[in-house]
């Protein structure tokens, strides 16, 4: 099976673009680590040259992986969209500086709101400052370790239901299942969605929005009001999404205030937050767009990359099936199944997917005061692209990083929190070369929640089919997330 990924775009042989200080230079840090190119290294790749008025813009649409990939030896290389300002930053050091070290001096800024703002609102992916501090300490609990194993039944039936729902031989798209799949888990155990027509909303909207956010399209840089055929669909979708997000939080309302269990699923302490005066109605419902936006798409693309990736693998397909059958049928033991380091062979295969093919493919931030990073004096309110599908196939800290090889998480004691085993180099290799879930402070609050979703379906589908490929070739349509170009189309045949 082979992938299509594009080479970067190698454009423009002119000097390089001012840096943000304006000095037309490359900066270097001050002890000459090996990892940032030194001045007249010819090894570093050639930065790819903007245009008058759009800046990179015409690079990005036509190959956006192409145009990360390229900042690979380049820590910091700048680029411009409109009149943005920007970085593509793919130093692991910088990353956890700019996530862990000193978030504080960061925000999610000016570009993301203008960009996703109508879609996700006041909700706590875009909040700042005390806002977001309430929003996620009022959402914690819902994401307890103990809780989210209560989920673990619901994970694994909904596994199940669609594992039997196949035939033997049959050709599926496993993305358009494990969709269908990842918004039923979301909607039994956070959000309390019924069958049937509310999931068709949710479905219909997250289509709509990769298409507006496909950044193969100059449109989606463009602001929303612009009516072109995307942009009404997409208003549409989402008008209809929010309409019914508001019938199921008012039906969750009236059976609270009529003295029903408020139970200690999200939807319900986000309601509950509403009465007690901590959030009100506008962010509650923005928080639902972003749960069923986020909370399921990056899931199913996780789930999806890990079956497109085993088809091609028999032998780790065997090694899975091995662990399966010495643990159990995860569908008897779901509580044993999500306890940590139960089916270790299945978390590896999670992990190495999440590093080939990071759902979220671009983290934003902006410093909101003038910073220095790796020695490069940044302005605020530029924007810093942190990519971790430039770090997570990097030579400089992977082996044959291109490779799907599970076996390279053997050995890693820290390997659910931005680590790695580090046979590359066992001393060198620093913790933001992975980082799928960001970190930090603001690192994914639904994490545990993914991590246990995706080990629980691979086991339950696993034990029941063995996956050969159909679709022979991945491509992308990068958009808010990591979307394939299309079907992913494999055999379910039975073991």
């Amino acid at each position: 099976m082979s992938e299509e990924t594009h080479a970067p775009e190698r454009i423009g042989t002119g000097h390089d673009p001012p840096t943000a200080d304006g000095d037309g230079g490359e900066a270097t840090s001050a002890d000459g680590d090996h990892s940032r190119p030194a001045p007249g290294d010819t090894n570093r790749p050639e930065r790819p040259q903007p245009l008058p008025v759009i800046g990179n813009l015409h690079q990005i649409t036509r190959n956006p992986l192409g145009f990360f990939e390229a900042a690979r030896g380049d820590d910091l290389m700048p680029y411009r969209v409109f009149t943005d300002q920007c970085y593509v930053v793919s130093n692991p050091e910088a990353v956890q500086t700019v996530l862990v070290d000193d978030d504080g001096a960061y925000r999610k800024g000016e570009m993301m709101r203008g960009q996703i703002g109508s879609l996700l609102g006041d909700g706590i992916f875009l909040a700042e400052g005390d806002d977001w501090q309430t929003q996620r300490a009022t959402m914690q609990p819902a994401f307890y370790r103990d809780r989210v194993t209560g989920y673990a039944d619901a994970m694994v039936d909904s596994s199940a239901e669609l594992a039997d729902s196949w035939e033997d031989g049959k050709v599926v798209d496993v993305a358009t299942a494990s969709s269908d799949l990842t918004i039923s888990v979301l909607a039994d155990t956070l959000l309390g969605i019924e069958p049937g027509s509310d999931r068709e909303v949710v479905t219909r909207a997250a289509e709509a929005i990769a298409v507006r956010y496909d950044s193969r399209r100059v449109g989606a840089f463009l602001p929303e009001w612009i009516p072109s055929p995307t942009n009404r669909r997409y208003r549409r979708a989402l008008e209809e999404l929010r309409q019914t997000i508001d019938r199921i939080i008012r039906d969750r309302r009236r059976t609270l205030e009529d003295g029903g269990d408020p139970g200690a699923d999200l939807l319900s302490i986000l309601v509950t937050a509403t009465a007690d005066g901590k959030m009100d109605d506008e962010t509650l419902r923005d928080n639902v767009v972003t749960f069923l936006f986020a909370g399921h798409e990056t899931t199913a693309l996780g789930l999806t990359y890990a079956l497109y990736s085993l088809a091609d693998e028999p032998a780790e397909q065997e090694r899975l099936r091995e662990e399966f059958e010495a643990f159990g049928d995860p569908v008897d033991r779901p509580n044993d199944a999500a306890a940590r380091d139960a089916l270790p062979a299945t978390d590896r295969v999670v992990d190495e997917t999440l590093r080939l093919y990071p759902p979220v493919q671009s983290f934003f931030r902006e410093p909101a005061r003038p910073v220095e990073l790796l020695g490069t004096q940044v302005p605020a309110g530029t924007v810093l692209a942190l990519s971790p599908w430039t770090c997570h196939r990097d030579p400089r800290w992977w082996d044959d990083p291109e490779e799907f090889r599970p076996e390279r998480w053997s050995r890693d004691p820290t390997r659910r929190t931005g680590g790695a085993s580090k046979s590359k180099s066992e001393s060198a290799r620093p913790e933001y070369a992975y980082f799928p879930f960001g970190g930090g402070p603001r690192h994914c609050i639904g994490m545990r929640f993914a991590l246990l979703e995706l080990r629980l379906s691979l086991a339950t589908l696993l034990s029941r089919w063995r996956f050969e490929p159909v679709t022979e070739t991945l491509s992308f349509a990068p958009s808010a997330t990591l979307q394939p170009d299309g079907p992913v189309r494999l055999r379910v045949i039975r073991p």
